[in-house]
């Protein structure tokens, strides 16, 4: 009698043993427990740690309430200014009703998904090449509101959605590489003519000043020479102002005029010999109106043969001539 109580009571045990085992359930910390019974959700929702089901009856579910990141895969598109890009996207969300997000929709991480990505081509037809590439929070908030409209009745909530890279067609880089340079060389341009007249407006100042002192042209001269010779060159360029070719011009005694120019006296008779007037007066241009042109000396030296010609004495009879 006693061997058969032991034996109920050891086989009582064992099928408790065997019954928590079956029943026992353990919820983890960032998980919510939904039971089905009979394929009816029980409203009770189990909340972490260990929880006891009935076996065979009951199933458990457990949804995970952490933020979860999903990864839009990128989306081509044609922006309003007719621009070929693509545009992936990253979507963090999480579970807040964990019933509705098991019994409203079949698999809310790919219904998110697929949303996610309609949404992102969307936006990306309504938007221009600006603003996807510089003006991305406005997009992230109407993106992420146009998510979160059909994801409040999956239990879902969109906590949020930010776009990751936006690529750009070869020919459209170097089109803006080539705008962004033109850009920065009229920047460069406009900063240059501005340093130019500042730098007028002060050598207009410093001209003023020199001009009241002669000395610091001739200072600044010197600086000049030095900073030259500074650079250990084996030539060394000395520029001279025009102003002091001016000066030196000024201070220089005026030329001597020069004499008129006479015509050559007539020829005598033959028994007179040369006049040493007519001699001189037509050697005398010669050497005065040097600098003439080549038919002026040519009609001097004619001249002066005609006069040397008339000024020699005439042969006698009796002599033969030299």
């Amino acid at each position: 009698m006693v061997e058969e109580l032991l034996t109920a009571v050891v086989a009582a045990g064992v099928g408790a043993l065997v019954y928590m085992g079956a029943a026992a359930r353990v919820v983890k910390q960032y998980e919510r427990g939904l039971v089905f019974r009979f394929g009816r959700l029980r409203e009770e929702i189990r909340p972490p740690g260990f929880t006891v089901i009935v076996p065979v009856i009951d199933r458990l579910r457990k949804v995970n309430m952490q933020i979860v990141t999903l990864p839009v895969p990128a989306q081509e598109g044609i922006t309003r200014d007719n621009v070929t890009v693509r545009v992936d996207a990253v979507v963090y969300f999480k579970v807040v009703d964990p019933a509705s997000a098991v019994v409203a929709v079949e698999d809310y991480r790919f219904a998110v998904s697929q949303m996610a990505q309609t949404s992102l081509r969307s936006i990306i037809g309504k938007s221009d090449l600006d603003d996807l590439l510089s003006n991305r929070e406005m997009l992230n908030q109407g993106l992420e509101l146009m998510i979160d409209s059909p994801a409040v009745g999956w239990g879902v909530q969109i906590d949020r959605v930010e776009i990751k890279d936006v690529s750009l067609p070869e020919t459209m880089k170097r089109s803006m590489a080539r705008q962004a340079e033109a850009d920065r060389e009229r920047r460069a341009r406009v900063i240059n003519a501005d340093a130019e007249l500042q730098a007028s407006h002060k050598l207009a100042e410093a001209a003023e000043v020199m001009s009241e002192q002669p000395a610091a042209l001739q200072l600044r001269l010197l600086h000049t020479v030095v900073a030259v010779a500074a650079e250990k060159n084996s030539t060394l360029v000395l520029p001279f102002p025009v102003e002091l070719l001016r000066f030196l011009e000024r201070a220089a005694p005026p030329p001597a005029a020069a004499t008129a120019r006479e015509e050559p006296a007539p020829a005598g008779p033959a028994s007179e010999g040369p006049g040493p007037a007519g001699v001189d007066t037509a050697a005398q241009p010669a050497a005065v109106d040097a600098p003439r042109t080549d038919e002026a000396a040519a009609l001097d030296r004619t001249a002066e043969e005609r006069a040397l010609g008339a000024a020699e004495p005439t042969p006698l009879p009796d002599e033969s001539p030299p």
